[in-house]
């Protein structure tokens, strides 16, 4: 394979044609290496358009998914960013790329630990902005901070509470809520006096967060 051709390929016929016309975006899935990150039995679909599996029941998302997700944040460089869901790793570069600083935090030891391996093989400045981490954001883990941006790389029913709780004033934070097969990505910002700005971008269909689900309702 042509690895330089397939990437070009991603981007000017999957990525562009998705409406991704942000230049610096386009730019970054240019240069950081995506077939680095993918499971190596899945190195010959690294640019195609797919969800390529992870392991743990969990996906690298579809490029032209990356692409509209990285447009929708619209980062300028000076931003703090929070991601919840490294996955491979992949996500957390191109974020790192576009912005000052990313701390990203895995439900799964195993993603994280594959994810830091390959973040620390990476051949860019940009690796040393980020921070991994593991634990549970829907439940007991805790950043310790606020951030300009908060990045969910999974789905959730509705958006959890306590993810807006890390957002500073001004700051967005961006996932996917819904129902499979039909789910919609959207932001909210925090205004100035603390209402939140929703705004929707796209429809979508990526795996849940862990313990995002809505329970089963009673039964009589």
């Amino acid at each position: 394979m042509n690895i330089d051709q397939a990437r070009f390929n991603m981007v000017e016929q999957q990525v562009r044609t998705w409406e991704v016309l942000d230049p610096r975006v386009l730019d970054v899935l240019q240069q950081v290496p995506r077939e680095d990150f993918v499971p190596a039995h899945y190195t010959q679909l690294a640019f195609a358009d797919l969800s390529i599996p992870l392991g743990h029941d969990q996906v690298m998302m579809k490029p032209v998914v990356e692409g509209r997700v990285l447009q929708s944040l619209a980062l300028q460089g000076n931003e703090n960013v929070l991601e919840i869901g490294t996955g491979s790793g992949f996500m957390t570069a191109c974020l790192a790329a576009l912005s000052a600083k990313v701390d990203s935090v895995e439900y799964h030891k195993a993603l994280s630990k594959r994810a830091c391996e390959k973040l620390k093989e990476w051949n860019s400045e940009h690796a040393d902005k980020i921070t991994l981490s593991t634990g549970d954001a829907m439940t007991d883990w805790e950043p310790g901070q606020q951030y300009d941006v908060v990045v969910v790389t999974g789905s959730a029913p509705d958006v959890p509470e306590r993810f807006l709780q890390w957002l500073r004033p001004g700051g967005r934070l961006f996932i996917v809520v819904g129902e499979s097969p039909l789910m919609e990505a959207i932001t909210l910002t925090r205004q100035a006096d603390g209402q939140l700005q929703r705004e929707s971008f796209f429809e979508t269909d990526v795996p849940a967060l862990i313990h995002s689900t809505r329970p089963e309702p009673f039964k009589f």
